[in-house]
């Protein structure tokens, strides 16, 4: 099995089922106090740059919301699985608007109610994750699918 990440480490989320997930900005330098992620969804409006690890484009333009909705909803149902046994890292440029998008997605999925899941990632990841009105709309309407994700999943 994978290590997991270090919970205390730059940019870790933990969602309430304990699952862990690092957010960060690609425009940064990888973290100096953590490991490298085995899987990575590269959150871009141009192809993601090559990393040495599994990785996933998923098109996103900056200050905008997927271009695919639903392959951003599977895409995201997969980090979501993965992140119980890998180290799972989304990016965008920033780290903030889409990443934070994406996160707030993932504990949409771990359990966290729709309307709550923007300030629980501010509160646990970065308080100005998810930069725009359209981003917090996207979060408040992002749904599972039917028996994809949840708590007891």
């Amino acid at each position: 099995m994978t290590e997991l990440w270090n919970p205390t480490a730059t940019g870790v989320l933990r969602l309430p089922s304990g699952r862990l997930v690092r957010g960060r900005g690609l425009r940064r330098p990888l973290p100096a106090d953590s490991s490298v992620p085995t899987y990575g969804v590269y959150l871009l409006g141009r192809r993601a740059p090559e990393v040495p690890w599994q990785a996933r484009w998923l098109r996103w333009p900056d200050f905008r919301l997927p271009a695919d909705r639903v392959e951003a909803r599977a895409v995201l149902t997969e980090v979501w699985q993965r992140s119980l046994t890998e180290r799972v890292e989304l990016a965008c440029g920033g780290g903030r608007g889409r990443t934070g998008t994406a996160l707030a997605c993932l504990a949409v999925l771990d359990g966290v109610p729709a309307e709550e899941a923007v300030g629980y990632v501010r509160a646990h990841y970065d308080r100005h994750a998810v930069e725009t009105p359209w981003q917090r709309r996207y979060v408040a309407g992002f749904r599972p699918v039917s028996g994809a994700a949840g708590p007891e999943a």
